[in-house]
């Protein structure tokens, strides 16, 4: 009986070990989706610092032709991810990921220096709440997207950044429609799945108090990078650290 009962106990002892390493796999997918008014591309010094440390790392080319449609991208490429993945957000991205982040495949979210809206907000009355300092914002001939002008781009989107880099910044934006902008989110997948924030200290396109009160309402693990709103590029080292830590901890 003795044998037997020690028999039991070490199957059931294995088996809930077994459990307990496939809920704390590590995160080794991670899915980056850009901001408004930039493109992917800014995101490769990130992407190469994630890499050399194991990641895996796929980039969202969303269109911000809709709301929907980008989170109908983000999804396609969630589904391709082989295991638990963490999803990333910049700016706009991030009214994308919180409900892309409802995906089964995402085991958390970090915003980095991006709206985090709540169900029933769009990303005009977040902006309007707490004006940042500059966005000096045009619409194109047909009225229908906006961009933003490319002789302001440097100083209200990537200050820290050298001339060259924020020029191409500025020259390979992703005009952002109107559609996108207004478009209110669902319920918000930050409230049943674990958060991270990076503020922008120096941010000009979102007002980094906003950005602080977001991370504060969705109980975001909070830190804080001096950077303009292009941290993920002037700062690639320290975003990828907080996106490594959220990777880690959202697999425990």
């Amino acid at each position: 009986m003795t044998r037997r009962y020690v028999t039991t106990f070490a199957l059931a002892l294995a088996t809930s070990v077994i459990a307990f390493a496939a809920h704390a796999a590590d995160v080794k997918n991670i899915v980056i989706v850009h901001g408004a008014l930039a493109d992917g591309s800014g995101w490769r010094k990130a992407t190469e610092v994630l890499e050399k440390r194991g990641f895996n790392v796929t980039i969202v080319q969303e269109p911000i032709t809709s709301l929907s449609d980008d989170i109908a991208m983000t999804n396609r490429v969630l589904d391709l991810q082989d295991g638990p993945t963490l999803l990333v957000g910049h700016s706009y991205g991030g009214m994308v990921i919180t409900e892309a982040g409802h995906n089964q495949n995402v085991a958390g979210l970090v915003y980095v220096a991006a709206f985090q809206p709540d169900k029933g907000e769009n990303l005009l009355s977040l902006a309007s709440s707490m004006p940042a300092g500059g966005m000096n914002t045009r619409e194109t001939k047909d009225g229908q997207y906006l961009y933003l002008d490319p002789a302001a781009f440097a100083n209200d989107f990537a200050a820290d950044l050298p001339k060259d880099e924020a020029a191409f910044l500025a020259k390979s934006q992703v005009f952002a429609s109107k559609e996108a902008f207004s478009a209110k989110v669902g319920d918000p997948a930050w409230k049943t799945k674990r958060s991270w924030s990076i503020v922008a200290t120096e941010d000009r396109s979102i007002n980094p108090d906003l950005e602080r009160q977001m991370a504060k309402r969705a109980g975001s693990d909070v830190t804080e990078i001096k950077a303009s709103h292009a941290v993920f590029a002037s700062q690639p080292e320290k975003v990828a650290l907080v996106i490594e830590k959220a990777a880690r901890e959202a697999g425990n």
